[in-house]
């Protein structure tokens, strides 16, 4: 909703995304990407990199037509991770049995009471292979590096700010005020800009999918697994 209504805005000329997220969820990395990459066709965007802006944190800023990150950000990351623990042999000493009952062989898939069998984990590493192109894909768009070179920098591998921009993840090297005018630049505006901030309690959305990585690895062990992007 804070995208989209900067896109409205007819006051708002460009908009300057600040990232510090060492990842999460698929869902939420590639709603974000989206919404980004659509404002991005209406009026620039430029992300600026915190600390951290990694997996995807770096998925939500190539949405951005312009990526600055301070020398020593921690990004790239670009890989998938799926955690399925196994507790059983815990349950097993405390006297717990589980029984299950289901339709279809793939049902139980990542049951946490027991280890996976050779077919599940083949469907598994499938969806991630999958899920993982498709992030290959999109960074190889938006940066304009092609494939076959992109695949020996999207092994998972962390980057410096400083080795993101010689490789190609990032354009430019400074803080949010050297991606202010940046922005400043893109959308031609002369003078000193007005900033507008969001309200916070809708920061704090955008933080919350951004920063999902705590709350889904909890959530994964009450209630099965999920695939994330994470660092």
């Amino acid at each position: 909703k804070v995208i989209r209504d900067f896109r409205q805005r007819e006051d708002v000329k460009a908009v300057v995304v600040r990232i510090n997220s060492p990842g999460g969820a698929v869902g939420a990395s590639q709603e974000i990407y989206s919404a980004l990459k659509a404002l991005d066709k209406k009026k620039p965007v430029v992300a600026s990199m915190e600390s951290v802006a990694a997996s995807g944190g770096y998925y939500v800023a190539i949405g951005a037509r312009k990526i600055v990150a301070n020398p020593g950000t921690i990004t790239g990351s670009i890989g998938v991770i799926m955690k399925v623990p196994n507790i059983g042999p815990l349950l097993e000493k405390l006297g717990v049995k589980t029984q299950v009952l289901k339709s279809g062989a793939y049902k139980d898939l990542g049951s946490m009471t027991r280890d996976m069998t050779q077919a599940e984990r083949e469907v598994v590493e499938g969806v991630l292979k999958d899920v993982h192109q498709k992030f290959m894909e999109d960074v190889s768009q938006a940066r304009s590096i092609p494939l076959d070179r992109l695949t020996s920098l999207a092994q998972g591998q962390i980057f410096s700010g400083r080795e993101a921009k010689e490789v190609g993840l990032v354009d430019e090297l400074g803080n949010f005020d050297t991606a202010i005018e940046m922005a400043q630049r893109l959308s031609h505006l002369k003078g000193e800009p007005r900033l507008i901030y969001p309200e916070k309690g809708r920061l704090k959305v955008l933080r919350e999918l951004l920063e999902e990585e705590a709350a889904t690895t909890i959530k994964n062990i009450l209630e099965r697994v999920a695939i994330d992007y994470a660092s």
